[in-house]
């Protein structure tokens, strides 16, 4: 089995209910080590409540899903989430802590010594494209917006984790750093080949960042594929979204 054939994350079968409501139906998937999954679809569909299943926020009403050939209900939660790397839309940074107690927080919770987690923090902040001498000791207040977005990803990458869950990392920015940070973003995923599950309802986003695209429609996925062949695709919902980039 090539590294690309691993399975880190399999849907088999999986509905969710919310206060009996229906909100995902019959979901099989995989996901394999080193790809970018890009979950598209409109606001509403799923896409986040299917993010939250995979780092046990929720909990499937029937079904399973497994992380690394384990069953997230037989995960320790805290286990399984620190070998989640997380990044939202607002970043979620703690504005009392600078921007190196911010990226250093999961790997002081692991315990990690002072020296390792400093040597950390600085390589990471290289990583992502500012300087660990000028950001460092700063706020979160002090950054602009796609600053703050990549101290993001440097936190969820903090101590290493095999999988990343980002959840429209870049919607809340104007569309030059949107376009910029999707090009880092792209470069340091070639770097690092991280397992990547992406939300996302910008087209463009998903076909130039993907290694497939998962579409969301009304709580299915109705369709998989490699960007080429969703270009391609027929399926009413593929074609709507399709027509938002012309």
């Amino acid at each position: 089995m090539t590294q690309r054939e691993v399975m880190v994350v399999e849907f088999c079968q999986v509905h969710y209910s919310f206060k009996h409501r229906p909100l995902l139906f019959d979901l099989s998937f995989t996901i394999h080590r080193g790809e970018t999954l890009m979950l598209l679809g409109r606001s509403g569909c799923g896409k986040t409540t299917l993010l939250r299943l995979i780092n046990h926020l929720l909990t499937p009403t029937a079904g399973e899903i497994r992380v690394e050939g384990v069953s997230t209900q037989q995960w320790n939660p805290i286990h399984l989430r620190r070998r989640i790397g997380y990044v939202i839309q607002e970043v979620g940074l703690f504005p009392h802590f600078t921007i190196e107690q911010n990226i250093g927080i999961v790997p002081r919770l692991e315990k990690w010594n002072p020296t390792r987690i400093r040597s950390r923090v600085y390589e990471l902040l290289d990583l992502v494209g500012l300087d660990p001498d000028r950001f460092a000791r700063r706020y979160p207040h002090e950054l602009s917006g796609g600053q703050r977005q990549r101290v993001g990803v440097a936190r969820a990458l903090a101590a290493d984790p095999p999988l990343l869950l980002m959840d429209e990392p870049f919607g809340a920015l104007d569309p030059i750093t949107r376009v910029e940070l999707q090009r880092e973003f792209k470069h340091l995923q070639q770097q690092l080949g991280k397992t990547v599950v992406f939300v996302t309802h910008d087209t463009r986003e998903a076909v130039t960042l993907g290694s497939r695209i998962g579409l969301m429609q009304a709580g299915r996925l109705v369709e998989l594929a490699t960007p080429e062949l969703f270009e391609r695709s027929q399926h009413p919902e593929a074609q709507a979204f399709l027509n938002t980039q012309k």
